[in-house]
C-alpha cells in the first residue's frame, strides 16, 4: 500500500473572537491558572521507557523547585476546574506525580498525572497550544461521533482530557491476531463505520498511532469500539484520501480484516447506517452545529491550495455543485454536511438488513 504524503508541520492556527464567543456560549471558555508557556520552562528531563524498555518519544521533565511548586499547585487547581466544580478543599489530596512534554507530531502536549493520595487513584489530562482547527475537530467529534469530549480553553491554552484506550498500532501488533472470528468481524465493521465518520467531517491523518481501540465486556463477549484522539489534522490537508484511514499503509492489517471479514454488501451497509446516525446527531445538535459551522466559515484553517484540491475531489465524488462553491474548509464541511442530510435523513437502518 502506497504511503499518503501530508504535510509537515502543519501551522497552529489562532482562536478568532467569533469561535472565542461560541466556546464561552457552550462553557469551554473558562479562565484556568496556568498558561502553555509556563510548563515550557522546564530545567531538564529524562526519557520516558515502556514496559518493554521501548523509547515512548515522552520525555519526563523537571523544574526549579521555586517553579515546581508554583507550576504544580496550579495544575492541581485546573484538575477541580476541569472535573470538577474548581472547589479548592481537595488540593491537599491531590499530588502531581509525572509531567511528560512530547516532542513528537504537531501539538507538542504535555502529559499531566494526578493522583489521589486518599485512595491512590489517578487520571491524566493534556495541556497544548489552543490551535483553531484542532478546537473545530474536537467539537465536531463531540456533537458527531457516539463520545462526548471534555475540553477547556482560555486564550493560548487547550486543557484536553485523556481518552483511554489501547493505542491502535500496539492493538494491531499484539492483539488482534489472538482475536476470535467473532470479533475480528465486530472489529472489522467498527473500523469501516469509523473511516465513514472521519471522512464526512473531513478528521484526516488517522493512521493507527493517532486511534484507540476500547474493550468493552458485555455478558457474554467483549465489544470493541474505535476513538480518534488527535484531532490536529482537522480539515486542513487538500487530499481528500487524507480523510479515509483505510488509505493509511499503517491500517494495512485493518483494511485486509474488513476485506477477509465482510462481504461488499454489509460494507455497503454499515456505511448507510453510519451515514444516518450522523444525520441523527446532528439533529440533535442542530443549532450548535450551525454556531460551529458560521464560526469555521469565517475562519481560515487551511491554504487557498489545499482548499481548491479538496472541494473539487469531493465534488467529482459527490457531483454536487455546491462544493465547487465553497471558499473555505468551513464551507465544505457545510456542504458535506448537508449532502448527508439530504441523501440520509430518512434513511431507515431496520430495511437495510433486507
Amino acid at each position: 500500500m502506497q504511503d499518503l504524503k501530508i504535510s509537515k508541520r502543519k501551522p497552529s492556527f489562532p482562536i478568532s473572537s467569533k469561535l472565542d464567543r461560541y466556546l464561552t456560549k457552550y462553557n469551554r471558555n473558562i479562565k484556568i491558572p496556568i498558561f502553555y508557556d509556563d510548563l515550557l520552562r522546564f530545567q531538564g528531563s529524562i526519557v520516558v521507557y515502556d514496559k518493554n524498555e521501548n523509547d515512548t518519544l515522552w520525555i519526563r521533565v523537571y523544574y526549579n523547585e521555586f517553579e515546581r511548586e508554583e507550576i504544580e499547585s496550579a495544575l492541581k487547581k485546573v484538575y477541580t476546574i476541569f472535573h470538577s466544580d474548581g472547589n479548592e478543599n481537595i488540593l491537599p489530596f491531590l499530588s502531581v506525580d509525572a509531567i511528560d512534554y512530547c516532542t513528537f507530531g504537531n501539538s507538542r502536549p504535555f502529559r499531566i498525572k494526578i493522583r489521589n493520595v486518599l485512595n491512590d487513584n489517578s487520571i491524566y489530562f493534556y495541556v497544548k497550544t489552543a490551535d483553531a482547527s484542532r478546537i473545530y475537530g474536537l467539537e465536531l467529534e463531540h456533537m458527531l461521533s457516539p463520545y462526548n469530549l471534555n475540553f477547556l480553553v482560555y486564550e493560548n491554552t487547550l486543557i484536553e482530557e485523556h481518552i483511554a484506550g489501547i493505542p491502535g498500532d500496539e492493538f494491531i501488533k499484539n492483539m488482534l491476531p489472538n482475536c476470535s472470528k467473532r470479533e475480528k468481524s465486530q472489529i472489522a465493521k467498527e473500523f469501516v463505520k469509523f473511516n465513514e465518520r472521519c471522512m464526512i467531517r473531513l478528521l484526516g491523518d488517522m493512521r493507527s498511532y493517532n486511534y484507540v481501540i476500547v474493550p468493552t465486556h458485555d455478558f457474554d463477549k467483549v465489544v470493541y469500539k474505535i476513538r480518534a484522539i488527535d484531532f490536529d489534522q482537522q480539515s486542513y490537508e487538500g487530499k481528500f484520501n487524507i480523510y479515509r484511514p483505510q488509505y493509511f499503509k499503517e491500517n494495512y492489517e485493518m483494511v485486509k480484516l474488513v476485506a477477509n471479514s465482510i462481504q461488499k454488501l454489509s460494507i455497503d451497509q454499515y456505511k448507510t447506517e453510519e451515514r444516518s446516525i450522523v444525520v441523527k446527531r446532528l439533529k440533535s445538535f442542530y443549532n450548535r452545529v450551525g454556531r460551529l459551522i458560521d464560526c469555521m466559515g469565517s475562519d481560515e484553517i487551511s491554504t487557498r491550495e489545499h482548499v481548491k484540491l479538496l472541494k473539487m475531489t469531493i465534488f467529482d465524488y459527490t457531483h454536487d455543485v455546491n462544493f465547487k462553491k465553497s471558499k473555505n474548509m468551513g464551507d465544505i464541511v457545510k456542504y458535506s454536511l448537508e449532502f448527508l442530510t439530504r441523501n440520509y435523513e430518512n434513511v431507515n437502518p431496520v430495511n437495510l438488513r433486507h
